[in-house]
Parts: C-alpha cells; structure tokens; sequence
C-alpha cells in the first residue's frame, strides 16, 4: 500500500487543514518536486515492496490533479519500477472538477492509460452559494460536467466527497443535493462510492480565523444530526452500504485502500507531510530501531514515520541525502502496546464489520462492554464471523461514536 502526498493546491478551501502550497507560493516548481518524490520512492524501494498486500495507490493531496501528466506519469513509473504489482488491486488519484474540465478528456484517457481504477472527486456541495463560501475553484456546473466527462471517459468507480454540518447550510439545499448526486448528476449513473464529511474546524485553517473573530459561528449539534440522519437515510434507500462512519459504496465498491488503513496493514507514505505504518521486518526499519535504541524490545513492533511537512524543507532533505539514507529528516515512533490497542479498537468500531467480541474483551478487561450493549450502543452480530460473535455500533449510533470508542480506550 503506497499513499502518495500532492502538496499542490490551486487555492485554499476555507476549512481546510491540511498542508498543501501553490506552486508560485512554495518556490519549488512541480517539476522539482517530482524529482524529490522518485528519489524518495528508490530510496524507500524495501518499504514499498515489504509494505504487503492490497498492491494499492492512493494519490491524495492537496489536489493531484494541479499536478501535471508528465509529473505524474514519471513519479508512477518510478514507483512501478520498484514495485511492479503496485496498484493492481486499486489506483486512486483525488481529482477536482475544475482541473477536470480544463484538462479535458485527454486527460482522462491518460490517467486510465497509466492505470488509475478509481477516481475520487471533491464536489463538496452543488449550491453556488456554499462552494464559494468554501473557497472552492468549482461551481456546480462545473461538477455536474466533470462528472460527465468522468463518465464518458470510462471510470466505472467514482467517489464523491461532500461536506455537511455547515451552520447555513439548509437542510432540504443538503436533500436535493444528495438527490442530485445520487441520481448521478443527469447522467442516470450513481456514484459508486460517496464519502460525506461533518465540518470541523481545523487549526491553521481559514474557517479557524473565521471562528475565533466571530465572524463565523458553528452549526449546533442537533443540525449536523439531522443532516447525517438524512445522509443516512437517503443513502440506504439508493442501496448504498454504510461501511464506514463517513464512507458509503454499493456493493462491491467499497475503498480498498482506505479500509485496510482501518484494518493497520502497513502502509507507506511519500511526500511533505505524508505519514507511514511500517513494521520491523523492513530493513531500513530495522536500522532506524537500532538507531533508536529499540532492537530487541520484542517481534511485531511497528513504527510511524512521517516525512517534514513543509515542501521546500522535503525537497531540500531528500535531494540533499545519500542514495541510501532513508531518514530524510523524517521523524517517528515506535507505537506502544496501548497506542496499538487503541488504534485497534477505534479504527475498527467505525466500521460496519466491528471487532471480534472475544478481541475486545482480551484487549479491554476492564471496558463496560456488557454495559453498552445493553443500552443500545454495541450491538452483537453472530453471522458469518469466522472469529465468533462480533461486536460493532449500530448504524443509529455512528453520530456520537466518539463517546462510545471514548468509554472503550
């Protein structure tokens, strides 16, 4: 599993938290990074090809698609030169509408030519009003023809990402979006897969400014209910399975490479800011836990590593490196017993699949499982688990998750 960071952005979404730069912001040119990124994929060659299955790419970002072909195309052919099967079981690249549209179908035709099974596409809303609060490059048209050109293209395994919880957002604008979408957008296609998100505030982002100087106030809990009560509901009605908090695919389509995140299969990340799950079995982690003084501590450890987060100092540190160096100023930890039990625990809870009930009781003694299931908020299914019984949150209790994984780890 190869997930691949994009810093790139043609602007900044208004909520947005996550680190990304424009090319004339960054000083360093797409061309430039893209060198930076092939040497850290030859460098990190053993990680890559030791990391297991699914064989899966996951560009994300950012936006990937600010990225030009040529970029893209030499940094994929890098990472298949190391790691031939990579990508096999899925090859995601997170595109937006607008790039889309400006890059036409000849675009498209290459990212399928290079592979790329499953495309995730940001429309966040289709009201006019909300896109441009949100900062984004997009109108709804240009969403509604993105998708149509997606379509025609030939992607057969489309994601839709959307935002909801926006404390002027109305509750039937957010209806007639979701029955936009997924009636397909005029195209009478439904999106495989769509991925909604509560809006959160998230430090460093614009909506944090906006928040802190009053100018923008949160949507109460009861809206962001009702919203995810409908986006539920709709969803279920299309056929649509719940498979994760945040996360809904007919059948079939569900995320392979975001569910094994949900399941801590090692996983290797490249590029500023990108994290990594790596286990002890790696060679260049074998060096960075004797470096740390770790060897012997025990088979299974597992660490997370993760690159500098800042675009000029990833380029400087890895052109600057050795071949064979494969710290780049990258930080990391080796995770705990009690870190790798409550990853354990939390990731798997915010799926429909649940843990094994005999799991969580060895993991969590001391939890009041029997407590929450019977008020409603485990709830025990015996069928086809191969593990025995296993215990998962209903669907009706997803929203306030948190608190119930809080009482658990």
């Amino acid at each position: 599993m190869v997930y691949l960071h994009i810093p790139f952005c043609g602007s900044f979404c208004t909520y947005c938290g996550f680190y990304s730069e424009t090319e004339s912001g960054a000083g360093v040119t797409c061309s430039a990074f893209a060198d930076a990124m092939i040497r850290e994929i030859r460098s990190r060659a053993d990680e890559i090809a030791g990391s297991g299955p699914p064989d899966t790419i996951y560009i994300g970002g950012g936006t990937p698609s600010v990225l030009p072909l040529s970029s893209l195309s030499s940094v994929v052919s890098a990472l298949r030169e190391v790691s031939p099967g990579c990508g096999r079981d899925e090859f995601t690249v997170e595109v937006n509408p607008e790039d889309v549209v400006e890059k036409g179908s000849a675009y498209l035709d290459s990212l399928l030519g290079l592979g790329v099974s499953r495309i995730s596409m940001g429309v966040q809303s289709l009201d006019d009003g909300v896109l441009r609060w949100m900062n984004r490059r997009h109108d709804a048209s240009t969403a509604r023809k993105a998708y149509s050109m997606l379509r025609e293209a030939g992607f057969s395994d489309i994601s839709v990402d959307l935002i909801f919880g926006i404390s002027f957002l109305d509750d039937e604008i957010w209806r007639k979006t979701l029955d936009e979408i997924i009636d397909g957008m005029g195209t009478g296609m439904s999106p495989e897969h769509l991925s909604a998100y509560q809006l959160s505030v998230e430090e460093g982002s614009a909506l944090e400014r906006l928040v802190v100087s009053g100018r923008y106030s949160e949507a109460s809990e009861e809206k962001c209910r009702i919203q995810y009560d409908i986006l539920c509901r709709k969803a279920s009605d299309a056929g649509y399975r719940h498979y994760e908090i945040s996360n809904f695919a007919l059948p079939g389509h569900e995320a392979v490479h975001n569910s094994a995140y949900w399941r801590r299969v090692p996983y290797v990340g490249l590029g500023p800011s990108a994290h990594s799950l790596l286990h002890d079995g790696m060679p260049s982690v074998s060096a960075w836990l004797s470096e740390h003084g770790a060897i012997g501590k025990g088979r299974g450890l597992r660490v997370r590593c993760w690159n500098p987060p800042y675009l000029a100092d990833y380029v400087r540190n890895v052109c600057g490196s050795s071949p064979a160096d494969h710290a780049y100023g990258r930080e990391g930890e080796v995770l705990t017993a009690e870190q790798e039990v409550i990853e354990t625990v939390m990731l798997a809870l915010r799926t429909d699949t649940g843990i094994s009930e005999s799991c969580l009781r060895r993991l969590r003694p001391d939890a009041p499982i029997d407590a929450l299931i019977d008020a409603g908020s485990l709830c025990r299914e015996k069928d086809g688990a191969e593990d025995g019984p296993r215990l998962r949150i209903p669907e009706g209790m997803f929203f306030v998750s948190d608190s119930i994984i809080s009482s658990l780890v």
